[in-house]
């Protein structure tokens, strides 16, 4: 049977203070009053049955998600004890489906991607489903075809590419992976064509890829399977908490794809933003005529021009008056005021707000 997975846990930092230690970015409503989890699942369901659909979130967000996400039974929503990245939550859903159903396939998307339109990607999905339903040993990959040389992403260089039976979509033959590159480098990945910008997104039997694990990370395999004998069982959380603790925080990129063979990817030839920062949001979000990005009920900017203002309160006026190149993010409790230029530094503000005694903030 084909499920989707659907992976929540980030927190979104870059979004502070919108998003949260318990409200992370993945539930911010910054697309006309809808999230970025809901937009994720409307993409999935005209292909999945709710049934099939797995979330997997962080313990803190579990509740959260649920809310957000009400059709999803509420046993398909995973909550994580810890954070363990990507190759300890793609193992931890492999287990749960491999133990109710042997064959399952699985399709690995995250929670914090903008994708248009949903035809492009159904398409890609669909046919990376027949292809590994037909060749259960391999593992695909979605590639995006890259529209600028982006240094804050990683790469996957792509070889041969072969029609398959059934598939409208080419499947292509992955030659390596390449971690984030510098500015010439990433010039010369996109002038030669043959390279794709590593989406996140993956599609496999569970049973290979707990067997990959196995293989390439073998400590991993005792924590999986104390939590699959336990699933579903009167000491599942118990067993859950105890041994997810245990596994190593790798992503899935360096704890397997990197080392694997039989490895595909089919291009993504679409609208694709990782929706990581504010900076991300001028492109989702039309500008005004003075090149200000605006996501607010009320607002009125006086002599300003190329800024950010963002605020879930649409009862809440934020006034701007002179204002160039700056961040203005509103919530209740906090506001950020930044010059464009310095969200890169978030990350450091939030331990100097923790070290002052605002963790409540956080």
């Amino acid at each position: 049977m084909d499920f989707a997975v659907i992976m929540a846990g980030g927190t979104g930092k870059r979004l502070w203070p919108l998003s949260r230690q318990k409200r992370p970015k993945q539930v911010l409503k910054l697309l006309d009053g809808e999230t970025l989890l809901r937009r994720c699942l409307e993409r999935l369901t005209p292909i999945f049955d709710k049934r099939n659909i797995i979330v997997l979130t962080n313990a803190g967000y579990a509740d959260i998600v649920r809310e957000n996400l009400p059709e999803i039974p509420y046993g398909n929503v995973v909550a994580e004890p810890a954070v363990r990245d990507t190759a300890g939550a793609i193992g931890l859903a492999a287990t749960v489906l491999s133990k109710f159903d042997a064959n399952a396939t699985m399709v690995v998307v995250t929670a914090d991607q903008v994708i248009e339109p949903d035809d492009v990607f159904q398409s890609v999905v669909r046919d990376s489903l027949t292809y590994i339903n037909s060749n259960p040993d391999a593992l695909i990959t979605y590639g995006i075809d890259p529209t600028f040389p982006a240094t804050q992403l990683g790469y996957i260089k792509l070889g041969s590419a072969e029609q398959f039976e059934g598939c409208d979509n080419k499947i292509c033959k992955v030659e390596s992976f390449k971690e984030k590159p510098d500015k010439q480098t990433a010039q010369e990945y996109l002038d030669s064509g043959s390279y794709c910008w590593n989406s996140g997104m993956f599609v496999w039997k569970a049973k290979t890829i707990l067997d990959k694990i196995t293989s390439y990370l073998p400590e991993a395999v005792e924590p999986l399977s104390k939590i699959k004998a336990a699933w579903d069982g009167p000491k599942q959380k118990e067993v859950l908490k105890q041994w997810f603790l245990k596994m190593p925080k790798i992503s899935i990129d360096f704890a397997v794809m990197e080392k694997a063979d039989n490895v595909f990817a089919i291009r993504l030839d679409c609208r694709w933003l990782d929706m990581g920062s504010f900076a991300a949001l001028a492109d989702i979000i039309k500008s005004d005529d003075k090149n200000n990005i605006v996501v607010a009920g009320h607002s009125e900017l006086l002599d300003s021009k190329n800024n950010i203002v963002v605020t879930e309160d649409k009862k809440h006026l934020i006034a701007t008056i002179g204002l160039e190149n700056i961040v203005v993010a509103h919530s209740p409790d906090a506001t950020l005021v930044c010059h464009v230029d310095q969200t890169h530094r978030l990350k450091e503000l939030l331990d100097l707000i923790g070290d002052h005694g605002g963790k409540k903030f956080l």
